[in-house]
C-alpha cells in the first residue's frame, strides 16, 4: 500500500463525523451560552424544571422516533393528546360521584389515557397501512378531528379535574425520587427501553428496513403492514404515557392543550440525526434533540435578547437547517 493511500485512510479515520457529533456539539455549546448569559443557568430548580417540561415532549419523541425511522409521520399527537387529556378528565370527574376522590379514579383514568392512545394510535396506522392513504394526509386530518372534538368536549372553554383529585394526583408530576420528579424518571426509562429496541431488537432493524427501502423489506419476509401498524400504535401509546405525567400538572385540557408538540417532538427527531426520509434513526439522538430545543426555550426565557414568542419561528428554522444539512450530507455520501 502505498503512503499516499494510507495518509488518506488516516485522514478519513480521524475525521470528525458532524452527523453523529454534532447535536452533542449543539448541546454543549447552549450550555455554555446559558451559563455565559444567566448564572442562575445551572442551578437546581432551573435545570429540574427543564427537564420536567421537556419530559412530555420527550416521551413522544422517542415514539416519534420509531414511526420516522420506518418512512412515517404523525403530524397529529399534539391535538390527540389534548383530546386524550380531555376525556381522561372527564372520565375521573364522572367517577367521581360514585367512587369519591379515591386513588382507583386515578387509575382508571390512567388505564383510559394508555388504551385511547393505543385507539388513536392504531387508528392512524391502520389507515396509513391497511387504506393505502398518505400519513400526512391522514395524520392531517386526524390533527383537525382531535383538536375540534377536544373543544366540543370543552364546549369551547376548558375542562378542569375535580379540585380533590387535582391535589391527590399532582404528585404525579411534583413528586420523585431522590429530587428526581416523576416525569423526567418516566422520560429516562422510555428513553433506556427505546434506545435498546431501536438499536438490539428485530423490530427495531426492521423500522429501519422499511425506511429505507420498503419493497426490498417486503422481498426479504419482513411484515411490513404489522411493523409500520405497531409504529404508530407505539407513538399514540407514548402520547397516552406522556398526557398521564401531564394533566396533573395544570389539571386542565383545553383547545390549546398539546399546541405545537408535533413540531416539536419532529424537530427534536430531525435534530437528533434521525433521517426524515426513514431509514435510520437513534433514540439517543432524539434524547439530545429534546434537550437541545428545552434549552433554546429556556435560554430564551432567562434573557431578553429575544422574545419567548419566537420559540415556535425558530423551532421551524432549525427544523428546515436540519433537514437541508441531512440532504447535503446525503449528497456529499
Amino acid at each position: 500500500m502505498s503512503t499516499a493511500s494510507t495518509n488518506a485512510g488516516a485522514r478519513r479515520g480521524m475525521k470528525i463525523d458532524l452527523h453523529v457529533l454534532g447535536p452533542i456539539l449543539a448541546l454543549v455549546a447552549l450550555i455554555g451560552i446559558g451559563i455565559a448569559l444567566n448564572s442562575n443557568f445551572l442551578s437546581y430548580g432551573n435545570i429540574t424544571n427543564v427537564l420536567a417540561r421537556s419530559a412530555f415532549i420527550g416521551i413522544i419523541a422517542v415514539g416519534m422516533t420509531f414511526v420516522i425511522t420506518a418512512g412515517g409521520l404523525d403530524l397529529s399527537v399534539g391535538s390527540m393528546a389534548a383530546f386524550i387529556a380531555g376525556l381522561m378528565i372527564l372520565c375521573m370527574n364522572l367517577l367521581v360521584p360514585s367512587m369519591g376522590q379515591s386513588l382507583g379514579v386515578i387509575l382508571i383514568g390512567i388505564a383510559v389515557a394508555l388504551a385511547a392512545g393505543l385507539v388513536a394510535g392504531a387508528i392512524n396506522g391502520l389507515l396509513v397501512t391497511r387504506a393505502g392513504i398518505e400519513a400526512f394526509i391522514v395524520t392531517l386530518g386526524t390533527m383537525g378531528i382531535y383538536r375540534s372534538l377536544v373543544t366540543w368536549l370543552a364546549d369551547g372553554g376548558t375542562l378542569s379535574l375535580d379540585y380533590g383529585m387535582r391535589e391527590l394526583y399532582r404528585p404525579v408530576y411534583y413528586d420523585g425520587i431522590l429530587g428526581v420528579s416523576w416525569p423526567i424518571i418516566v422520560f429516562a426509562i422510555v428513553a433506556i427501553l427505546g434506545e435498546i429496541v431501536m438499536r438490539h431488537t428485530a423490530f427495531g432493524r426492521h423500522c429501519a428496513a422499511i425506511g429505507s427501502n420498503e419493497t426490498v423489506a417486503r422481498y426479504s419476509t419482513v411484515a411490513v403492514t404489522r411493523v409500520k401498524t405497531l409504529t404508530y400504535i407505539l407513538l399514540g401509546c407514548l402520547v397516552g404515557v406522556a398526557v398521564v405525567m401531564y394533566v396533573p400538572r395544570l389539571g386542565s385540557a383545553s383547545a390549546s392543550t398539546g399546541l405545537l408538540w408535533e413540531l416539536e417532538a419532529i424537530a427534536a427527531v430531525i435534530i437528533g440525526g434521525t433521517v426524515l426520509k426513514g431509514g435510520f434513526g437513534r433514540v439517543w439522538g432524539t434524547v439530545v434533540g429534546v434537550l437541545i430545543l428545552s434549552l433554546i426555550g429556556n435560554i430564551l426565557n432567562l434573557t431578553d435578547m429575544v422574545s419567548p414568542y419566537l420559540n415556535g419561528a425558530i423551532q421551524g428554522v432549525i427544523i428546515i437547517l436540519a433537514v437541508v444539512l441531512q440532504r447535503k450530507g446525503s449528497t456529499a455520501t
